[in-house]
């Protein structure tokens, strides 16, 4: 079982002449829908909303079969990000998350949710940045059992975050305990400002992360650990919009690892690395060729190399 923490809500994705699309997202949640389209068992740990958007956000968890640790809805409303998308895919983000349901969240219900068979827990974005959410996934991660493998992605997002350099103190906190810490070359520039991407890498590895995974949009994946550096190629895709990219990149390399069975161990053998990398970036890739953060089923990777045993 995948343990996934943080939020979910709702994307306002503005585009050409003003029209707006609502759809269901957040990065935490698209990551879980992503891992259990890809046939693994997830759980979802983030509250929802009694209005109208929180019981969207249920239906499509729960029609993608994914658990939910706090089924429950309350009063407060749905968090919203407001998207503007380039014309190159690339999205631009506002958000709206002050008192919202989705971050409600106790150390009793995060106990509950990590059960005996959680072997993987992934944190990250928003989850990491607005209280009380925040500050119980920290405490969740330092009562982490040892056999769990941690997977941190940090998905910075600016006008989320009021103070940076604590945030950067967090994320620095959770690092000893990071197995696998997803980045892009956007979330490098925030925590190791002015570093290259290898100097940047190997920063965080000094830091206590033992692998760090860094995307570059179309650009290879960087994979580093404390001995081995290595570049994985990413398919080309004709780009619909980047919603969700890096949120289903992690789900399927977390899927990968999973289906193959694989532990913490494992991160030392790269041939096993290059192999998930490369899962997880063919299932970026098919989420950037549809609109919005839809990632695909698993039945849709069968016949790619990629995702071979």
């Amino acid at each position: 079982m995948i343990l996934v923490v943080g939020e979910s809500l709702i994307d306002l994705i503005v585009g050409a002449g003003g029209a707006v699309h609502a759809s269901p997202g957040g990065a935490a949640f698209t990551a879980a829908r992503t891992i259990a389209r890809l046939g693994q068992s997830v759980r979802f740990l983030g509250g929802f909303s009694a209005d109208p958007f929180g019981q969207v956000l249920i239906e499509k968890l729960v029609k993608d079969q994914v658990e939910l640790a706090l089924p429950d809805r309350v009063d407060q409303p749905t968090a919203l990000a407001v998207l503007a998308v380039d014309g190159t895919g690339v999205a631009q983000y506002w958000f709206h998350l002050a008192e919202t349901a989705g971050f409600r969240l106790d150390e009793a219900a995060a106990g509950a949710a990590l059960q005996a068979d959680v072997t993987v827990l992934h944190i990250g974005t928003l989850g990491l940045v607005v209280p009380p959410m925040a500050t119980e996934v920290e405490r969740l991660v330092q009562r982490l059992p040892d056999p769990v493998l941690l997977f941190l992605d940090p998905n910075w997002r600016p006008r989320a975050i009021a103070d940076a350099d604590a945030h950067r103190r967090r994320i620095r906190r959770l690092l000893p305990r990071t197995d696998i810490l997803k980045t892009s070359t956007e979330d490098l520039a925030f925590l190791v400002p002015g570093a290259a991407v290898p100097e940047a890498a190997g920063a965080l590895l000094g830091w206590g992360a033992r692998c760090v995974l860094v995307t570059d949009g179309p650009a290879a994946v960087w994979v580093f650990t404390a001995g081995d550096q290595l570049t994985v190629p990413v398919p080309p895709v004709e780009v619909v919009d980047t919603v969700g990219a890096g949120d289903s990149f992690g789900g399927g390399f977390l899927a990968w690892w999973a289906e193959h069975e694989l532990a913490r161990s494992d991160l030392a053998d790269l041939r096993k690395l290059r192999a998930a990398v490369t899962a997880g970036a063919r299932v970026a890739a098919v989420t950037c060729s549809r609109a919005g953060a839809e990632p695909p089923w698993r039945h849709e990777l069968d016949t790619s190399e990629s995702w071979g045993r």
